[in-house]
């Protein structure tokens, strides 16, 4: 079982987010749901990659904040297309990977490939790989590894 799970307050849109969500991710089904008094959604649960989530519909005085983001970690540029162009879906494309969805949530897009070449101990190709990234919206591995290439 799952020691520690993300919990996502949304004000009466946390059905609506499950269903997004569960759509954009292959891995992914809602597992339960409690209707509210009006008969739409008031909590559920659902599945991301093996991950749990739950919504609830809060109300208006529950927001999001970019201070705590949802990680995806991707192997290849496909799953980077795919991951900032569909969760960006009617939110807004932010730089270096991240983004804020429809219901406000942020998330960063991030191929896996970039820890190790922003860590790499030659500083010159870790500097030119972050310079690189902080011209980027949605990051391009490509370019990282031509950025990582210059001496």
């Amino acid at each position: 079982m799952q020691k520690i799970t993300t919990f996502l307050t949304f004000n009466d849109r946390a059905g609506e987010a499950m269903e997004f969500y569960t759509s954009r991710f292959k891995d992914a089904r809602i597992t339960s749901s409690v209707p509210g008094p009006d008969g739409r959604i008031m909590t559920g649960t659902f599945m991301l990659n093996g991950q749990e989530f739950m919504a609830l519909n809060g109300g208006p005085h529950f927001t999001f904040a970019e201070g705590i983001s949802l990680f995806v970690r991707c192997e290849t540029q496909e799953e980077i297309d795919y991951y900032y162009d569909t969760l960006s879906e009617d939110g807004e494309k932010q730089p270096c990977g991240w983004l804020k969805d429809k219901f406000g949530v942020s998330w960063q897009i991030i191929p896996s490939i970039l820890s190790q070449l922003l860590f790499d101990k030659d500083r010159v190709k870790s500097k030119n790989v972050l310079n690189a990234m902080l011209q980027m919206k949605k990051i391009d591995i490509a370019k990282l590894k031509e950025a990582h290439a210059k001496e």
